[in-house]
């Protein structure tokens, strides 16, 4: 739907409808079912005002809504107020944090408010981040910046825009509270986001009850798991074994999806890692400027554990990791034989997802492994930002490219500082033409589809994050950051026919 790009007004001086459409979705107490050895129950913050600044109405459809059944103020009561029947989970999980295991973990700002069914009949989580103290705060004040909201909201809509499987940002509201940190230019606006996701279940949720030794409790999670995430293969004798088998694949693909999207997610601990192979909880993140395999986006990681290019084998060294949680429950062979598997699950996906930025669909191996490494050369020597070399592409196609009529315009778009870089991008250029030659003529209009789905008008880099956070934090106007959000969600649909393998590895929620 239509962006609204106007300032939402809303606020906690009001009277709320009796009937808000919010509290009467389909809820259901799947995760509260499991029992109180799971999570605590926990009473939301009051805040001292409430203004809706963000309200995602593309997944009010998602939850069989039309968003002018739902008003600011539903917002409001739903996920600033918290009014709802559902009860606040906070869950417990524990995790490896850089490296070093961490027992005292959990959810410290946030909690599950709440399961739903979607219109697919698939399980969702209403979270929420900023709504205050928990049992695992550990001495924070349980809050999220203004800022902090903005980002995640923006990072959430342009990985799903890029075909990442992702959660989204459904609502962020101000909470008039000032807070203190060491990040951001202090006081600092307050703001409770609200997060939908498949689940909230992580890696950490299985470590913590290897840790305090209960494989009773960690065979109801997995069978939960299952039920919920994983129901095709609910009955299969070997169903928990198939479970990590997918698993790895899942998360081989979501880091060959981060990849493609030049997005490099800082903070890649096990706590952080979600069971159904979704990407989630952004922090210090950071999309690309100029293709630097080396850059690390958050600045307290001093030795570069979770750099861009780090990101497939951390995320395999996880699943690794999460092994020594599971082998009570499944065979650790069958564990190891799957892991195996990482490494061409990766690599399929991501050469998949790098043919689809060109504008490709398949091609035949030796050819798509080429011009992939091409295109890695040519990102390496040219100075032209990561995002801006594909957006060039999408800009200066022509159709009679694939007849081998026409310049291909895109290397005079580039900044090649020197001949190597030229010659580099001579070979590149080369490469790309015979590929765009070996296509049928009904396959060229795929081409400028492919292009414009899996590249945005504009990357939120920090740069772009900056220009619109600056308005709101020195003169309260939101106009650039709607203005971006109607952008990014504008992008046109992935799917363009490609076979369903490609739909798979490109599937968002």
């Amino acid at each position: 739907s239509a962006l609204r790009l106007r300032m939402f007004g809303s606020t906690s001086h009001m009277v709320v409808p009796s009937h808000n459409p919010l509290f009467q979705l389909n809820f259901d107490p799947a995760l509260q079912s499991l029992g109180a050895e799971f999570y605590d129950p926990v009473s939301p913050a009051h805040f001292p005002q409430h203004q809706l600044r963000w309200r995602n109405d593309a997944l009010l459809q998602k939850l069989g809504l039309a968003p002018e059944q739902v008003s600011d103020r539903h917002f409001i009561a739903a996920f600033g107020q918290f009014e709802g029947p559902q009860p606040c989970l906070a869950l417990r999980y524990h995790g490896y944090q850089f490296g070093e295991y961490n027992p005292r973990l959990g959810d410290g700002r946030g909690f599950v408010y709440g399961q739903v069914r979607g219109t697919d009949g698939e399980l969702y989580d209403f979270g929420t981040k900023g709504s205050g103290r928990t049992p695992y705060s550990r001495g924070g004040d349980g809050r999220l910046t203004l800022k902090g909201g903005v980002r995640e909201a923006i990072a959430s809509e342009a990985l799903h825009a890029l075909g990442v499987r992702t959660s989204r940002c459904l609502s962020a509201i101000e909470t008039g509270e000032s807070l203190w940190r060491g990040d951001e230019p202090s006081p600092t606006r307050s703001s409770v986001m609200a997060r939908f996701s498949r689940s909230h279940i992580r890696f950490g949720t299985f470590e913590r009850l290897h840790h305090i030794n209960r494989p009773d409790l960690a065979r109801q999670l997995l069978d939960h798991v299952v039920q919920h995430y994983y129901s095709h293969l609910v009955g299969q004798e070997d169903c928990y074994s198939r479970f990590y088998l997918e698993l790895v694949e899942r998360t081989a693909e979501l880091a060959a999806q981060w990849m493609a999207a030049g997005f490099c997610h800082a903070v890649l601990n096990t706590d952080n890692m979600s069971i159904t192979g979704e990407s989630f909880d952004y922090g210090p993140y950071a999309f690309l400027g100029r293709y630097d395999p080396k850059f690390t986006a958050a600045y307290f990681d001093y030795w570069g554990r979770y750099s861009y290019a780090n990101q497939p084998s951390i995320c395999r060294l996880n699943l690794e990791v999460l092994q020594r949680s599971l082998d009570k429950l499944i065979p650790p062979g069958d564990m190891d034989v799957a892991l195996a598997q990482f490494d061409s699950h990766y690599q399929r996906s991501y050469r998949q997802l790098m043919l689809r930025k060109l504008g490709l669909g398949e091609l035949p191996l030796p050819t798509a492994a080429e011009l992939v490494r091409l295109t890695l050369q040519l990102l390496k020597v040219t100075t032209t930002d990561y995002a801006d070399v594909f957006h060039s592409l999408v800009e200066s196609y022509h159709p009679q490219w694939c007849q081998g009529e026409g310049q291909l315009g895109i290397v005079d778009r580039l900044t090649l500082p020197d001949e190597d870089a030229q010659e580099v991008a001579r070979q590149w250029q080369d490469q790309y033409s015979a590929a765009l030659q070996r296509l049928s003529q009904e396959e060229w209009p795929q081409v400028a589809a492919r292009l414009r789905g899996s590249n945005l008008a504009i990357v939120p880099t920090r740069p772009v994050i900056e220009s619109v956070w600056e308005p709101i934090a020195s003169e309260d106007n939101w106009q650039p950051f709607y203005k971006l959000m109607q952008t990014i969600q504008a992008s046109p649909p992935l799917d363009d026919g490609l076979s369903p393998d490609v739909g798979k590895v490109l599937g968002a929620n």
